[in-house]
């Protein structure tokens, strides 16, 4: 098994210094928002849970139930990859982007908004693997130490799929205070939240909605969402290394079609090229790696080819 403290085998051979001038024109021409496809995949997602909680209503199985549960948190995190989204300005424009994405994707997952998450998120781009980069420092232990002993990881998912981790996640987003440098200038109200809370109670106390809302929503949340959260860490970087390259902390898992249908995560898993280029919105990041390969940077026996390939690294280091 491969030590834990070992960087990755690069799956790129360089950033954008590497690339041809045509094909470092042709991604940078990339660089811009995508407002519409952004508006889009907000709209599918909020179909999708509708639709998953309606079916298991009317269903009334508990086999139902559970399998909606999982398929509602799945579509939490795309909510949280929105969110993301709009933190690198790659969705609606700030004013009043940020308010709404808040409404329809902060303030329904409880723990996040637009303007919160920028100060996590910006101070990792910009301090990568650094004493001042947050998810570094909070990443960095036993708990994310890859290669892991099946086991652990079988006890760490457990342990969030109890909602026991959910403490200290929140407590680690906070631990490094607000920086100023990472302010939103069209950051909405504070007031807006609670309006927002009061509102959305008042309106789920009249339709007698509060079991749905609990089971279909809250217990996601909680539970298998977290265990999602983790996951989609495992697969971004690779913690505990020493100021690391991005391609020696970040793999490139190259997922299939039924696992983008199950799992949607963005092409968060081409996640180097996010590093490199954080101003390309997710729908063009598949196009990023096609020009790296087209010039010859991928070496492809170090990608990973769906999300069992990367299980398998995860546990056994191979």
């Amino acid at each position: 098994m491969a030590d834990w403290k070992t960087p990755l085998l690069a799956p790129v051979a360089g950033d954008h210094r590497a690339l041809s001038p045509a094909a470092r024109d042709e991604i940078l021409a990339l660089v811009r928002p995508r407002p519409l496809r952004f508006l889009a995949r907000l709209a599918l997602t909020w179909a999708t849970i509708v639709a998953v909680i309606v079916l298991a209503v009317w269903a009334d199985s508990w086999p139902v139930t559970v399998a909606a549960i999982v398929a509602v948190a799945t579509r939490q995190i795309v909510l949280g990859l929105l969110i993301h989204e709009q933190v690198h300005d790659l969705g609606l424009p700030q004013r009043p982007g940020d308010a709404l994405v808040n409404l329809l994707a902060g303030f329904p997952l409880l723990l996040l908004t637009v303007e919160g998450y920028a100060q996590v998120h910006l101070a990792h781009h910009k301090y990568y693997f650094t004493e001042r980069d947050p998810d570094f420092v909070r990443k960095s232990g036993p708990a994310w130490a890859i290669p892991m002993t099946p086991g652990r990881l079988a006890w760490l998912l457990v342990t969030d799929l109890l909602g026991l981790n959910l403490f200290a996640l929140v407590k680690g987003k906070r631990a490094m205070g607000r920086r100023p440098e990472f302010n939103r200038p069209a950051a909405p109200p504070a007031a807006l939240r609670a309006v927002y809370y009061l509102v959305a109670a008042g309106v789920i106390t009249l339709l007698a909605g509060w079991a749905v809302v609990v089971l279909y929503w809250v217990v996601p949340l909680l539970t298998v969402t977290q265990a999602l959260v983790r996951w989609g860490a495992l697969c971004e970087h690779k913690y505990n290394l020493d100021r690391p390259s991005v391609a020696e902390s970040s793999p490139i898992i190259v997922v299939r079609w039924w696992e983008r249908l199950l799992l949607p995560n963005l092409n968060f898993s081409l996640h180097p090229y996010h590093h490199y280029f954080p101003g390309i919105p997710f729908p063009d990041l598949p196009r990023v790696h096609a020009i790296f390969e087209r010039e010859g940077l991928v070496d492809r026996a170090r990608v990973f080819h769906g999300y069992a390939a990367f299980l398998r690294f995860l546990v056994r280091g191979s």
